[in-house]
């Protein structure tokens, strides 16, 4: 088992006492095995030694909502409202998509990921034999699902339900761990009730998870209403959806009801401030919910709506936003904005041993180099990580205790052929 020591670093160790520790690491094999200011044992006793002088270590990135192919649609029917821009721009264009589109998307997207230091990221699309073997060649981790829309005859929704099924009882615990698989109904507006209920009981089957869009816009939740007489959380609450452990992407439009629904489910919320903003669905509630005890993470949702999958920048708009909104400065610190995008993401995907840098979790970690104007002084790390840095900060990424980037570089895909031939399908795709 290889064992590796990183010194002369800094690391960020998410602790009560102390947020970063200037010191070393040590990597056996998968996981982490010190973390202090001493070199535990000589260094002839490591495999590889590392200098991190100028280094920041941090837990690498957890991304909770998102369409990784949807990159082939960024800068795609932007500044329109979200109906108009699923309807008339969105699904038109995705109705032309291939498996191939699909795999060479979904590179790119994995690459700006993992370069921007993103370790782990949920996936919800079609062709997701593409997405899982993209991330196993990646060595990035996944937390993968085949999103169904159910407006369609019952023989295709049959079609989709096993295909979706099919998917997640083949590459769940694949990828030495680390992918793993979840339901998904895309959203209720788009998945008639009784097609839910039968991926509710394929979620019980597999014993999965469930992840579905949800109350995104006002439109969404007025719509609920007028087509089943409830708001979209009493109406998937009815079909038996948060029987299952749930994972709901958006949660904009909740009201104090709502929140105490997910909260009695231990429903998880991925928050998608940048998407939220630029398609004008609204601010989610994400001090209340935080203070009602609901687990939220953050997601960049996909690059047509973003339109970049940069979680520094979540992680800032995170913080930023909701000060803005509510006018108290302490809404969202610093600390917590960076708990959402690490630690609490990990949880929100039922990943226990992912998004602290801890004895005896998983070498999950990026270093940004801090030898640039705009983190010093040196004065408060968390500080300069949520309201400083961003994706180009990211040096090195390492997941599972292998190394997918150093120095900048990707070591597991080869970037110029992934930018070619994305631009092959983006060139076929608009004709």
């Amino acid at each position: 088992m290889k064992k590796t020591l990183i010194s002369n670093g800094i690391f960020i160790a998410n602790k009560e006492d102390k947020t970063s520790i200037k010191g070393c690491m040590v990597i056996e094999g998968s996981q982490i095995t010190y973390i202090g200011t001493e070199v535990p044992e000589p260094l002839e006793s490591y495999d590889e030694v590392i200098d991190g002088t100028n280094k920041l270590y941090m837990p690498g990135l957890v991304n909770t909502h998102g369409h990784a192919a949807m990159s082939l649609l960024r800068g795609y029917g932007d500044d329109l409202a979200l109906q108009v821009w699923l309807e008339e721009k969105m699904w038109p264009m995705e109705g032309k998509f291939t498996s191939q589109d699909v795999k060479w998307g979904t590179r790119l997207s994995i690459l700006e990921m993992i370069k921007g230091g993103t370790t782990t990221f949920v996936d919800m699309y079609d062709h997701m034999n593409e997405v899982a073997l993209a991330v196993e060649e990646s060595g990035m981790r996944g937390v993968l699902t085949r999103g169904v829309i159910g407006l369609c005859p019952p023989d295709v929704q049959t079609a989709k339900l096993n295909e979706a099924t099919e998917f997640a009882k083949n590459w769940h615990g694949k990828a030495d761990g680390r992918i793993t698989t979840m339901m998904s109904p895309h959203a209720p507006y788009t998945c008639p009730p009784d097609y839910i209920e039968r991926i509710v009981q394929a979620a019980h089957d597999l014993n999965l998870p469930i992840h579905t869009h949800m109350s995104e816009t006002r439109r969404e939740v007025e719509g609920n209403v007028e087509q089943y007489g409830v708001r979209p959380v009493a109406h998937l609450e009815k079909l038996g959806v948060f029987s299952r452990p749930t994972l709901v992407a958006h949660g904009v439009h909740l009201n104090d009801e709502e929140i105490a629904i997910l909260k009695q489910y231990d429903v998880r919320v991925s928050h998608n401030p940048g998407s939220n903003l630029k398609l004008a669905s609204g601010v989610a509630r994400l001090p209340e919910l935080l203070r009602s005890g609901v687990k939220v993470s953050l997601g960049t949702d996909g690059a047509a709506s973003n339109n970049n999958l940069d979680m520094f920048e979540e992680m800032r708009l995170a913080a930023l936003i909701h000060k803005g909104v509510t006018g108290d400065p302490l809404a969202i610190p610093a600390k917590e904005a960076l708990l959402l995008g690490t630690r609490m993401g990990a949880e929100s995907i039922w990943l226990e041993d992912v998004g602290l840098l801890e004895i005896g979790m998983k070498a999950d970690f990026i270093a940004l180099d801090i030898d640039q104007p705009h983190f010093l002084p040196k004065t408060d790390f968390v500080s300069h990580i949520v309201y400083s840095a961003c994706a180009k900060d990211v040096v090195d990424v390492c997941v599972d205790g292998t190394w997918i980037v150093r120095k900048g570089e990707c070591l597991t895909l080869d970037e110029e052929k992934i930018k070619r031939e994305f631009e092959i399908c983006f060139d076929r795709l608009k004709g």
